[in-house]
């Protein structure tokens, strides 16, 4: 929260309950640091399991990322957070062969020197391939600018920013895959300075775009891939975190949809007493609520203003507008040809391609080496996605694809993987495959909205005992809503104290 807000304080002799509603990375991570600073806590989520976007599926055998399947290393957010949990020797890089980018014109390899597809080096032989000498000789234009261009509006999106100072081709053959792929959404409706923090003050204290990339990139929290993994899957970190809550007591229930968040009159207790929270749910042909001092709402952004909307109705104006779906199609497939991993790490598809459907393809067991080593040669694992306009994962709720979609979308997915990789695959070289379909919000990182947070964190403040956390308040990714998740807790917990 900003450090200029202050939460009111919750009274010193109230009952130490909470109930966490949402059961993703952020309620569950919620729930941990509510236990572990003396509360009772009760997680409630309508899913039958536990971790949200964090989530496993089997696939021809096989346990697999549903969702996220890495974390940014430029934080030690969440390798912290694996270190608690007994799994810091679990942490892995990807292979080093780097991922590709597919471009009106063809393949070519991803500058691997980049932040968000921006090069910190443009004379790097994979730059020039994407760029041409057109676009070379433009982006060395950025060396000679003012560092005032594109560092003084009071907002900007990442669009705006690579544009004015790098041109066009750069935006449009870099920028636009990686944010496409990676966040799902329009590098011209991204704030840059909520995608990448620092990076317009890096123009200023270094001069250029370039430099600032680069330093932004040396600054990272350790050198090398700027994402990071676990052996055997991101799920492992929701199983972890599970088990170690109900260790330490915490009641998990799942199945149960929350259905009504109320609190009695004010006026109807002690002045100066804090007006519990009340939450009724369903589970079934059963039903119940819960009478709590603390209440984490850590649900995707919609769910949460309409969960909240009796009681602070002021939230109303700031729900985020539904999003199209973003659909995650994955292949595990008998293709020994596959084993000299064609594209790296998988290939990123530029807007302006025609006739491929996918925004981006991982070849994860060319990227996970613990994958590769457990399907064994020959059998590969392919993550296709589609959605180019869409949400951050990290705000979305998991729905079922429609059989007719599935077999539809599948066939979509096996004629995109043969041509992004460059080997037939077929219906007989598929072992199994599943779609998993998130549908969420606007991107969180969207113009504009770091102020709207603000002031959802403003209105939340009002309301003593009152957390709200997940990705459409902190941020896309993992490692940005484990910090956030933390950071708010933490205020609450200190606030307790006083």
């Amino acid at each position: 929260m900003p450090e200029h807000q202050h939460t009111p304080a919750l009274h010193s002799t109230a009952p130490r309950r909470a109930a966490v509603v949402g059961g993703g990375i952020s309620g569950l991570l919620a729930a941990l640091d509510l236990q572990a600073a003396g509360w009772q806590v009760g997680v409630y989520d309508a899913a039958a399991s536990w971790g949200g976007c964090v989530g496993v599926h089997e696939v021809a055998g096989v346990e697999l990322d549903s969702g996220a399947e890495s974390f940014a290393t430029r934080s030690t957010a969440v390798a912290e957070l694996a270190e608690e949990l007994g799994l810091a020797g679990k942490i892995v890089t990807p292979d080093p062969a780097g991922a590709w980018v597919w471009l009106p014109d063809g393949p070519v390899p991803l500058p691997r020197t980049g932040i968000l597809g921006i090069p910190s080096d443009l004379h790097a032989p994979e730059v020039r391939a994407a760029l041409g000498a057109s676009g070379i000789l433009r982006a060395t234009l950025d060396a000679k600018m003012s560092a005032s261009v594109g560092t003084t509006e009071a907002v900007l999106s990442v669009a705006e920013l690579v544009r004015a100072r790098m041109g066009r081709r750069v935006l449009e053959r870099l920028v636009a895959p990686v944010v496409g792929g990676v966040h799902s959404a329009d590098p011209e409706v991204l704030d840059v300075d909520m995608v990448a923090p620092g990076l317009r003050a890096g123009i200023r204290e270094h001069g250029s775009l370039a430099a600032a990339v680069a330093a932004l990139r040396a600054s990272g929290s350790k050198p090398g891939s700027a994402v990071g993994g676990l052996d055997g899957g991101m799920h492992t970190l929701v199983a972890a975190l599970v088990e170690r809550l109900r260790a330490n007591g915490v009641a998990l229930h799942s199945g149960h949809a929350v259905t009504r968040i109320s609190r009695p009159a004010k006026s109807r207790h002690d002045a100066g007493a804090p007006v519990p929270w009340t939450v009724d749910w369903e589970a079934g042909r059963d039903s119940g609520s819960e009478s709590v001092d603390v209440l984490v709402v850590a649900t995707d952004g919609p769910t949460a203003v309409k969960l909240l909307a009796a009681e602070v109705p002021e939230l109303l104006p700031f729900a985020p507008a539904p999003g199209p779906d973003i659909r995650l199609v994955t292949l595990v497939v008998d293709v020994p040809e596959l084993d000299s991993k064609p594209r790296g790490t998988g290939i990123l598809v530029a807007p302006q391609v025609e006739g491929i459907s996918a925004k981006a393809l991982t070849h994860a067991t060319a990227k996970w080496d613990w994958l590769a080593d457990s399907t064994g040669p020959g059998t590969h694992v392919l993550r296709l996605s589609y959605g180019r306009s869409g949400v951050a994962a990290a705000d979305a709720v998991r729905l079922t694809a429609r059989p007719v979609d599935g077999a539809a979308l599948t066939a979509t997915a096996l004629a995109d993987a043969s041509t992004l990789l460059g080997v037939p695959i077929t219906d007989a070289d598929v072992l199994g495959s599943d779609i998993v379909r998130w549908r969420g919000a606007l991107p969180f990182a969207a113009v504009g909205h770091q102020g709207r947070v603000a002031q959802i964190h403003a209105l939340a403040q009002q309301q003593p005992g009152l957390v709200l956390a997940g990705g459409w308040m902190s941020g896309n990714g993992l490692a940005a809503v484990v910090a956030g998740t933390r950071r708010q807790v933490r205020a609450l917990v200190d606030a307790a104290t006083e």
